[in-house]
């Protein structure tokens, strides 16, 4: 991969995977739904929202949020219940954030985050669709050391100042 490709990373969202809650009689929320819902509230929170961010142990972070403070916040998206409990991968974002949150459809069975272990107790839970997003359970907050903050504020400046060039010159 080269370094462009490191730092564009996918430029059209978090996918386009039909949810599997009914919105309506016509129309499913995807995961791009629910991820635009979410960095709609990011940024009413006072963060900057960047949309599949990668992380320094490979992973992608669906929706990652940075405020003034450098505090770091990140959403996994879950278009559905099979989606919850097929991903095992969540676990891996926790060292790399101050707060994680799921971001789930309005009638996503929310009973599904109760119990579980301590990262999962650890986790808010957020309410999303297309339009907005709110916070229904909110996440512990458990800072990153200095180091790795300094890595992944440096990791999301540069991924958001290249896909912003690649915006306006999309050629390079």
């Amino acid at each position: 991969m080269d370094d462009r490709e490191d730092l564009l990373g996918p430029m059209l969202g978090v996918g386009t995977r039909t949810s599997e809650m009914n919105v309506s009689d016509t129309e499913r929320l995807t995961a791009e739904d629910l991820a635009r819902g979410v960095c709609r509230l990011f940024r009413h929170m006072g963060y900057a929202p960047i949309i599949e961010y990668p992380l320094g142990n490979g992973r992608r972070a669906d929706v990652a949020g940075i405020n003034r403070k450098g505090m770091i916040m990140i959403a996994e998206v879950k278009s559905g219940l099979p989606d919850f409990r097929s991903d095992g991968k969540w676990p891996d974002y926790l060292d790399f954030c101050d707060r994680f949150y799921f971001a789930v459809a309005a009638d996503f069975p929310t009973g599904a985050f109760d119990g579980g272990d301590a990262s999962m107790r650890r986790a808010g839970i957020i309410v999303a669709d297309r339009f907005g997003a709110s916070i229904l359970r909110e996440a512990d907050e458990i800072k990153m050391n200095a180091a790795r903050r300094r890595a992944e504020t440096l990791r999301f400046a540069r991924r958001a100042a290249a896909r912003l060039h690649y915006v306006m010159d999309p050629a390079l």
